[in-house]
């Protein structure tokens, strides 16, 4: 039976989440830009559906996104028809993902289509055409990413601050890590107690009582992190960081760097010196 009416759920997708807070964001102009390719089908049998199927911050190399996990799971129970995206890479830039989304397709007798660049998986044509793309996508994806770890290793070597969890003591400024003074004094009184102390234990339970936490942020969602007692682990990872001997951490490796020490170099080898015997 040759089907006449066609069920279209439209799939988008932003590797960031920057410009997500925006009124009218990336993922809003994909959306419009499906919608209108739907309408403009409509003689066909086109159907929007009214669910919403956005993944913002989600990179597309792997299939760990809510948006897609929810919507293949809708075209598995047969309840939609055609996957609309804005660009093919939008819905996926892994070959292999590629495969197992189509398999479910299949199985399920949908396809998918992209309104920027007219292919459909329906036929063989266009199967091999997206096959092609998605070699070029996953290519440039591995390429990219290799960019990424030449330069964050060069700017390592250099001694830069390259972005991650900011220790205690350390605030951000312009891209560099600079001395917190009062969290310092925290971070000083952390190493000459457990010293004293001897044991992670011990130190832990003091700290507790003096109401001394961990670094408070917030993210960028606007959520307050951290800011709590020490656990036994953050307390051996605080220890044992690099960072407050002025040493900046590589696969392996430490380099000089850019940023203040706050904590003497004996001071620090005593800690790991009682670390290593405990």
């Amino acid at each position: 039976m040759v089907r006449t009416q066609f069920r279209c759920a439209i799939y988008t997708r932003k590797s960031t989440e920057d410009g997500l807070e925006q009124e009218f964001n990336s993922l809003d102009a994909q959306r419009e830009a499906c919608a209108a390719y739907i309408l403009s089908q409509r003689h066909e049998g086109w159907t929007l559906l009214p669910g919403c199927y956005d993944d913002g911050g989600f990179s597309g190399g792997s299939m760990e996104r809510p948006g897609l996990k929810q919507l293949l799971g809708e075209v598995e129970a047969g309840r939609v028809d055609v996957i609309v995206v804005y660009k093919v890479d939008r819905l996926t830039r892994s070959l292999s993902d590629f495969a197992r989304i189509v398999e479910v397709l299949d199985h399920a007798g949908a396809s998918f289509v992209s309104v920027t660049q007219a292919f459909n998986t329906t036929s063989s044509m266009g199967r091999l055409t997206l096959n092609v793309l998605l070699s070029f996508a996953q290519f440039e994806r591995e390429v990219t990413g290799e960019r990424i770890r030449d330069k964050v290793a060069a700017s390592k070597k250099k001694g830069m601050w390259m972005g991650g969890n900011v220790p205690l003591g350390y605030d951000v400024v312009e891209r560099k890590l600079v001395v917190n003074d009062a969290e310092a004094d925290q971070v000083r009184h952390i190493f000459a107690r457990y010293i004293a102390l001897g044991t992670i234990a011990a130190l832990q339970e003091e700290l507790k009582g003096q109401q001394i936490h961990s670094k408070a942020w917030l993210a960028r969602s606007g959520r307050p992190v951290g800011g709590k007692a020490f656990s036994a682990g953050a307390l051996a990872h605080l220890l044992q960081n690099r960072t407050y001997v002025g040493l900046v951490h590589h696969k392996g490796d430490y380099y000089p760097g850019e940023h203040q020490a706050m904590v003497a170099q004996a001071t620090f080898d005593e800690a790991q010196a009682l670390l290593e015997a405990n």
